[in-house]
């Protein structure tokens, strides 16, 4: 049977828990367990065992959580869509639950409830899981209508700059698709549609985003929700008086906004509008459009700035674009010269190989149905359908002895001539006449930050636009604006985190974030058997995280223990 033993180590007791039993007629110590000093001891008397221990997720839905706040997400809402009825959640309210589960962990409306209850979230929102269902979200998604959403988001955005102090010298545009789960059958919503999926999704109905984000922290101020199939140049077309507006509202000094967007936004009717605008430009142009831009050598241009550039090469001229004067910029850069140079023979050597495999096909003689000049010739251009393939490979089918056969050969001249005048460069226009060859080449590579908008919002783990389970444009479109939101109130997060001097990606910083869990440790109170005590405490966490959590400003959502 446990004994309890006093040890006095340096003047001071300690005690001890050990058990001695008789082995071969003499008495022996089985084990022992160190309890430490009285004080601790009186400690694990008063404070047994927990009863149960309930954890739920902490850093990322409180930071996200507390950058909602800031910009007043639920109250914006509310005041376009105004709450109906005495009871329940408001729509700002469940539309922010939509959006924060965006942020942190992506579910289907369904399955939102679940993940509430798993989460501090629950004690600093007013919803239950009860409320979380499918059918209120849809009931409370119907009442937002399309020109509520550009007015809520107009509003937010503008809240946005103020309250982060959001330069805007700089601002991205570009499109995108993501696929749906929309029957192909379902005549009903125009949004979702067939077109080319970005993701791959050939059999899927897509639908398009268009952003507009910062160069200053890649966040999102404007975006519009468009039918799959519909071309870059018609969406950019479709939104320029809105993209204008929103300037206008977000800043004082919009003559000072640079808009960049890439050439797949160009035409005459839209370049016209840019030029209505309120701001400056920078864009590229399609490369085989300008064969005589294309003849520029290398040697003919000059280095750039090697500290802001370290390997590319321009030349500056004045050219009629789309029969307005601009200035145009002819670049060549080594490290996408050596990547496209890489691809492209990767490319070849597989359409020889393929080629090859056709022919010694052809020169058997086999049982069955013997293959006919179009069906190879069929084939043929399916393995040279690849950009570029077409003029470098010569092929030719014909019928030899009743039976086709294929010969081809590689166009060494016009390979050299492809890498002589196309590879390695891109051709940028602007009206920024001012600016130096430099400022013009690292405005355009500040595409780089709307480009990584759409990548947040492919992750499957934060920020995804999928699961889009949703079948009418209405919903759709609603879905849309919280995930943008999303994005915005991440990139805030992360920029701030930035700031502060820990420069983080969105996926490191919300990696980081959720692994700081909030836990209750549930007791038997000593005095009363049938009271319950909660003691409620953080996981242990890094430096990384305690320091995140002091930038963020995190501790204050922490709860004192409860008795």
């Amino acid at each position: 049977m446990p004994s309890l033993t006093q040890k006095i180590i340096n003047g001071k007791p300690y005690y001890y828990l050990r058990e001695c039993q008789r082995v071969n007629g003499k008495p022996k110590i089985i084990w022992t367990f160190y309890i430490g000093s009285a004080q601790n001891l009186l400690d694990k008397i008063s404070r047994p065992e927990p009863l149960k221990v309930c954890i739920r997720e902490f850093g990322a839905s409180v930071a996200s959580f507390d950058i909602a706040q800031s910009l007043n997400v639920v109250d914006i809402i509310d005041r376009h869509v105004p709450k109906q009825g005495s009871q329940g959640p408001s729509v700002g309210q469940y539309l922010l639950a939509a959006t924060l589960n965006r942020c942190v962990s992506p579910t289907s409306k369904a399955q939102l409830g679940e993940w509430y209850d798993k989460t501090v979230l629950r004690r600093l929102m007013p919803l239950s899981s009860a409320q979380l269902i499918s059918q209120r979200f849809w009931e409370n998604m119907d009442r937002v209508t399309e020109k509520q959403l550009s007015q809520i988001e107009q509003e937010i955005a503008s809240k946005c700059v103020s309250e982060f102090k959001l330069k805007l010298n700089m601002l991205l545009f570009d499109c995108t698709n993501f696929f749906t789960y929309v029957d192909s059958f379902n005549d009903k919503p125009q949004l979702p549609q067939r077109g080319h999926s970005k993701e791959g999704r050939a059999n899927l109905r897509i639908v398009g985003l268009a952003l507009m984000v910062t160069s200053d922290g890649d966040v999102p101020l404007f975006h519009n929700t468009y039918a799959g199939n519909q071309h870059d140049s018609i969406t950019f077309s479709s939104v320029i008086n809105q993209l204008a507006q929103r300037c206008r509202q977000l800043s004082q000094d919009v003559e000072e906004i640079t808009l960049i967007f890439d050439k797949g936004n160009n035409s005459d009717e839209n370049l016209e509008a840019v030029e209505k605008g309120p701001w400056h430009f920078v864009g590229s142009l399609v490369p085989t459009h300008h064969p005589d831009l294309l003849k520029i050598k290398r040697k003919e241009m000059r280095r750039l700035d090697t500290k802001k550039l370290s390997a590319v090469w321009s030349t500056r001229i004045q050219k009629k674009i789309f029969d307005v004067e601009r200035t145009v910029l002819v670049t060549w850069n080594q490290p996408l010269y050596d990547a496209q140079l890489k691809t492209l023979q990767r490319e070849i050597r597989k359409r020889q190989i393929k080629l090859e495999e056709i022919q010694k096909r052809l020169k058997k003689t086999s049982k069955g149905k013997k293959p006919t000049v179009e069906g190879t010739q069929k084939q043929v251009q399916g393995i040279l359908s690849i950009r570029h393939m077409k003029d470098l490979f010569r092929a030719k089918v014909r019928l030899v002895n009743n039976r086709p056969r294929l010969s081809f050969y590689f166009q060494e001249k016009k390979w050299e001539m492809l890498k002589t005048n196309l590879l390695g460069k891109t051709i940028l226009f602007t009206d920024r006449t001012e600016w130096s060859d430099e400022e013009i080449v690292l405005a355009y590579r500040a595409q780089h930050h709307v480009e990584s908008s759409f990548r947040r919002m492919k992750d499957p783990r934060f920020l995804t636009f999928r699961p889009t389970f949703h079948w009418t444009d209405q919903k759709l479109r609603v879905h849309a604006f919280t995930c943008v939101l999303a994005l915005m109130i991440v990139s805030l997060m992360r920029r701030k985190a930035s700031h502060a001097g820990y420069p983080m990606s969105c996926v490191q910083l919300l990696d980081k974030l959720s692994d700081i869990q909030e836990v209750d440790l549930v007791y038997a109170s000593p005095e009363k058997i049938r009271k319950l005590s909660v003691c409620t405490v953080l996981s242990e966490t890094d430096d990384r995280q305690r320091d995140l959590m002091k930038v963020l400003g995190l501790s204050r959502y922490l709860v004192e223990t409860k008795n």
